[in-house]
């Protein structure tokens, strides 16, 4: 009895699920599909187990070749679109137990180094904390942050309060880059009556005096009046600067919300002589962790208080 010959597809998926059996650490297989294509060619579909209900998930084109789409679906034009500015996910933060395990797990199969590391002392506030690791791919265009809760705080620390609300790990939140932030969030604002999403309040004005010392030869003073305006939180590294604004938890429990991002400098260019920008550009707001930490907690205190006055009057 002959056997089968492998088509496209399935010679893709058998090659993911070889180079992720033949890894370091191996990750738990969620399931190797095929997926075939018309136009675009057949296309390898494979699926590991990232943390918690998370999957990550492999796609191989049969001759390397980058497509916008899978098989299956195509671009469509609508003119009366509005655009927003924004362009790509820039990184996707994931809330686990225990950093330490999960970092190495995560690395171990893909192969990401680890891009920048942050203890609750460069990013806690005098009632709580976190740990959380950055892992990169080598071009550091990818991007997994994680992180970890610290206990022994005064008060309970807002990755635990994410993990009992969620079920156990899972993304925190999903950062979409913009080219423009500060134009992003106008168009946002003045579509706000038909619906969309809560921003956190934006720092106290003395925050932005902060912000004329360490960016003030980057932005304009406009600029800088406008980030006061929108809310939007500034921050720098020696390489780029970074604007960053998050909402407010989408649902009704403390957990994935989202973060618009914009990331300015950090300009090379590639070997065909084309200028690109350095992933990760700016870093991750290193400077802005205590101000996020203190607002996403002040938003715990309202939401607990809510809860509180409900039951008092029921």
């Amino acid at each position: 009895m002959s056997e089968k010959s492998e088509g496209p597809a399935e010679k893709n998926s058998t090659m993911i699920a070889a180079f992720i059996g033949t890894v370091p650490m191996s990750p738990t297989m969620v399931g190797v599909d095929e997926v075939v294509g018309v136009d675009d060619g057949d296309v390898g579909d494979g699926l590991v187990e990232l943390y918690g209900d998370v999957v990550l998930r492999f796609v191989s084109h049969p001759d390397g070749t980058d497509v916008p789409f899978l098989p299956g679906f195509e671009g469509v034009s609508n003119p009366d679109a509005v655009d927003y500015g924004l362009t790509r996910f820039d990184h996707v933060v994931g809330n686990v137990p225990e950093l330490a395990p999960a970092a190495a797990y995560v690395a171990g199969f893909t192969g990401f180094h680890e891009f920048a590391e942050f203890t609750t002392e460069d990013v806690g506030t005098a009632e709580s904390g976190l740990n959380s690791m950055v892992l990169a791919n080598n071009s550091e265009g990818v991007l997994l942050p994680l992180n970890e809760p610290v206990h022994g705080t005064k008060r309970r620390s807002q990755i635990q309060t994410f993990l009992e609300h969620h079920g156990g790990s899972g993304v925190q939140h999903i950062a979409v880059a913009s080219s423009d932030v500060l134009r992003t969030l106008r168009e946002m604002r003045a579509r706000s009556a038909m619906g969309g999403f809560d921003f956190l309040p934006p720092p106290l004005p003395k925050y932005y005096e902060g912000v004329r010392r360490i960016a003030g030869d980057v932005l304009s003073e406009a600029q800088i009046k406008e980030c006061q305006e929108l809310g939007v939180l500034v921050d720098r590294d020696d390489q780029g600067v970074l604007l960053q604004i998050f909402t407010k938890p989408v649902g009704d429990r403390p957990t994935l919300f989202l973060e618009m991002i914009q990331r300015i400098g950090c300009m090379e260019k590639d070997e065909r002589g084309e200028e690109y920008q350095k992933g990760g550009c700016g870093g991750f707001g290193k400077g802005n962790f205590s101000e996020l930490f203190k607002s996403i907690e002040d938003y715990e205190k309202s939401l607990e208080a809510k809860q509180s006055a409900a039951v008092q009057g029921s």
